[in-house]
């Protein structure tokens, strides 16, 4: 029986290719999806956080050292609610010998070729925590290398055709030169030797060579902005040079003499170091003058250009002073001029003392031009009644000794002076003598008040000889009494009743 059924199965033909095809089918289905695992083969499902997915592409392979572990079985977007940033996540499908992987695993995208084919590395950590079966690898332990396709997207199409003229330029410069080459290698094996410790140092964390990177990453983000304005700065260096290069041989020249000139300076500059000195000292003194001088620029100014005119005839007029002096030179060599000035001298020294006291009284009290003045005003002024000069006899106080008329003691005793027209007494007690012979006018000695016209007149006393200087006003226009008289004590209407100038107007009398 199972001879016979055994050859009715070989003898079929039909069946025989059924089964065929069948092992066909099965062998393509798995052929097919050799990338994804071999169907009922348990995996290890994990999930990647991406910044971008930069190329990454469903079915790449993931890999641990460089080896194959596993394939990326999805990739989509993935919106954070808290921070409103989009990033990438990637599904992974790794072998059940990998798992579980350590907490601290790192992701990076990493390129197969130069033709941007990509896969996942990932780096194993160290942590004693794992990553269960449908975890997420978060954001912060995956990141995503510069590519080298991003590298030249980043030039221009001018400058990416100068790199390929630089490229094929340096491999026609290397060509033939293999013998060279072969030296170089040789030569260069001290200094591989003595670079070993150097790159020891370099990787050691205290030299933080990650942190170099790290600050020249921020350094180059800072310069971002202002990228257009260097490349402006170096289309100007451009410009710059050109223009050097145009006048290379006068650079050329200038240093031909420049020899000759540094000698000449080493000898002369330590002579004008003094100079130097002085000067900076001399700047320094200057600097409150400076800023004033702008606001006498304009009036210096015009000054130097009127001074420019009048040296002209400032040469003719020392052309003149020459002759004068020659003049004076003989005048100065006469016996008789010599016995004169020391005539003059004595003289000046017998005077300096009547100067010394005559002197203030007209350069601080200015009596001599006030005594000219009211000389005028005595035969000039009119005040109603006739002139001062002659009207003074009749305005002075009645009473006994009274100014006005001979007296046989000072004037010490009341009066009675009456407005004109009216039976009204102006003044019952001004009838007193106030007399100064030697009154102060700031000389050697005195106080500086200017007394004589300024003492003040004080009704019903007898006052003679000098006052308390806080007795003197300062007024040199009038005296006290008449200020009392004629500006004070009486108005304006009474004044003019009595056909008297009030001291408000410009008159005066000592």
């Amino acid at each position: 029986m199972g001879r016979r059924r055994s050859s009715s199965i070989a003898g079929s033909p039909l069946l025989i290719g059924a089964i065929t095809t069948l092992i066909a089918i099965v062998a393509v289905y798995l052929s097919y999806n050799a990338n994804n695992g071999l169907p009922f083969v348990p995996t290890y499902k994990i999930k990647v956080e991406l910044p971008q997915a930069s190329g990454l592409q469903d079915q790449n392979q993931v890999r641990v050292g460089g080896t194959r572990v596993g394939t990326v079985e999805t990739l989509s977007p993935y919106l954070n609610p808290r921070t409103g940033r989009t990033t990438a996540i990637a599904s992974l499908k790794l072998e059940k010998k990998v798992e579980p992987l350590p907490a601290d695993t790192t992701a990076e995208v990493q390129s197969v070729s130069t033709i941007g084919l990509k896969y996942l590395e990932l780096h194993k950590g160290l942590s004693p925590r794992t990553i269960k079966a449908g975890q997420t690898i978060p954001l912060s332990h995956t990141r995503e290398p510069v590519n080298i396709e991003e590298l030249f997207n980043m030039f221009d199409k001018p400058t990416r055709t100068a790199i390929k003229v630089n490229t094929i330029n340096f491999g026609n410069g290397l060509a033939g030169r293999g013998p060279g080459l072969n030296n170089v290698i040789a030569e260069l094996r001290p200094l591989v030797n003595n670079a070993v410790p150097v790159l020891h140092n370099l990787a050691s964390p205290e030299t933080d060579l990650r942190g170099f990177w790290k600050g020249l990453n921020r350094a180059a983000e800072q310069s971002a902005p202002v990228a257009q304005q260097q490349a402006n700065f170096f289309v100007d260096l451009d410009t710059f040079f050109t223009a050097w290069a145009k006048v290379t041989r006068s650079l050329e020249e200038a240093n031909e003499g420049g020899p000759a000139a540094l000698e000449q300076a080493i000898y002369s500059l330590p002579h004008q170091a003094l100079f130097y000195e002085n000067a900076t000292e001399f700047m320094h003194l200057l600097r409150p003058s400076a800023s004033d001088l702008v606001t006498v620029a304009p009036e210096l100014g015009h000054a130097i250009s009127v001074g420019a005119v009048n040296l002209n005839e400032a040469v003719k007029l020392n052309k003149a002073l020459a002759e004068s002096s020659i003049a004076l030179a003989e005048f100065a060599r006469n016996p008789i001029a010599t016995v004169g000035l020391e005539e003059f001298t004595k003289t000046l020294e017998i005077a300096n003392p009547l100067l010394a006291g005559l002197a203030p009284s007209q350069a601080f009290c200015n009596y001599w031009t006030l005594a000219f003045r009211n000389l005028a005003s005595l035969d000039a002024e009119n005040v109603g009644i006739g002139t001062l000069a002659r009207a003074g006899f009749i305005l002075a106080p009645t009473g006994a000794n009274n100014e006005g008329y001979p007296a046989s003691a000072p004037a010490n005793a009341p009066s009675e002076e009456h407005i004109a027209n009216s039976n009204k007494i102006i003044d019952k007690n001004n009838n007193h003598l106030h007399a100064n012979m030697y009154p102060n006018v700031a000389g050697p000695g005195q106080p500086k008040v200017c007394e004589a016209g300024n003492e003040t007149y004080i009704p019903g006393k007898v006052e003679i000889g000098n006052l308390p200087a806080s007795s003197v006003t300062k007024n040199r226009e009038f005296t006290s009494r008449e200020q009392n008289l004629y500006g004070e004590k009486y108005p304006e209407s009474t004044l003019k009743a009595l056909g008297l100038k009030s001291s408000k107007s410009k008159s005066g009398g000592s």
